[in-house]
């Protein structure tokens, strides 16, 4: 049922105080007094399908909620039309928030998005929020660029951020899944995480980050770690030799008076080497095995 928009006084809550305010405060206000409000089926409504934000916190939704069954909801969600009923453009949290009130319909004011907006929307009232865990602002960024074909300057413009700063939040989508695991729940900060992709061993990045967990590990203790790390020079794969190649080496060693060294690799091909220590030893090695340099 559509009914008039409410006045500006109850919108901007009265004087109920920067209290109940601060529970209304997931989006910007409502503005415009000439656009109509309509008490819209909870049913009918499904969330954003760009939403960025993936964590809700269940105690402040609960509190939310609360408020929601003494006082209603004060101030209209924002939707679109969609094929079946619509869809939350802003106000997610109060949608959510309605229906663990068990309400049955929320104020809403219905807009004409198209799916480009909608998606920037999503992301720029998220940002606004300030709320995002570091991946999910990634995620988002990656979301608009992947499905609105833009560049990393572009999206940069578009969200009012600098271009390296877009660049690091979406380096944080390189990490392997268990350190990104850590950076979605809070166990690893941001700064963290950048640090953890200076590894140049990039196979070590979860047990490091796992490490710097455990540790509770400042950004700059890190960051020595890393360059500590960095600094460490690979060790070199050794190839066990086969008993056959054993013992060809010990018999030469035997028959030359000198030491012997066979490297095969898997094709089967390989290096033979003869150790001396002064022309005389080499002399009697070439003497041994038959070999006259004056011919």
């Amino acid at each position: 049922m559509a009914r008039n928009s409410r006045n500006k006084d109850t919108k901007k809550h009265g004087g109920l105080g920067r209290g109940i305010e601060a529970l209304f405060e997931d989006e910007p206000q409502i503005e415009d007094n000439e656009e109509e409000i309509q008490d819209l089926n909870l049913s009918d409504i499904r969330p954003n399908p760009y939403q960025p934000r993936k964590n809700f916190d269940d105690k402040s939704l609960k509190e939310l909620a609360d408020s929601i069954k003494e006082n209603g909801v004060f101030q209209p969600i924002i939707v679109r039309k969609s094929i079946n009923g619509y869809e939350i453009i802003a106000g997610e949290r109060r949608f959510r928030a309605s229906k663990m009130a068990k309400k049955g319909t929320i104020p809403a004011i219905v807009r004409d998005f198209s799916e480009s907006q909608m998606m920037e929307v999503a992301v720029l009232e998220n940002l606004q929020r300030e709320d995002l865990t570091p991946l999910e602002e990634a995620q988002a960024y990656e979301m608009l660029q992947k499905n609105l074909g833009l560049t990393q300057e572009e999206v940069s413009k578009r969200m009012g951020k600098s271009r390296p700063y877009i660049a690091n939040y979406l380096r944080l989508l390189t990490l392997p899944s268990k350190t990104k695991h850590l950076l979605q729940h809070g166990d690893l900060s941001m700064g963290q995480a950048r640090t953890l992709l200076g590894l140049k061993n990039k196979d070590k990045i979860d047990e490091v980050a796992k490490q710097v967990v455990k540790e509770g590990m400042p950004v700059r203790k890190v960051e020595a770690l890393v360059a500590n790390l960095n600094s460490k020079k690979p060790r070199k794969k050794t190839v066990k030799k086969s008993a056959f190649i054993r013992a060809t080496e010990h018999q030469l060693a035997d028959k030359l008076g000198s030491s012997v060294n066979i490297s095969e690799n898997k094709k089967g091909s390989g290096h033979l080497s003869i150790g001396f220590s002064s022309v005389d030893e080499l002399n009697r090695i070439l003497d041994v095995l038959g070999v006259d340099l004056d011919e």
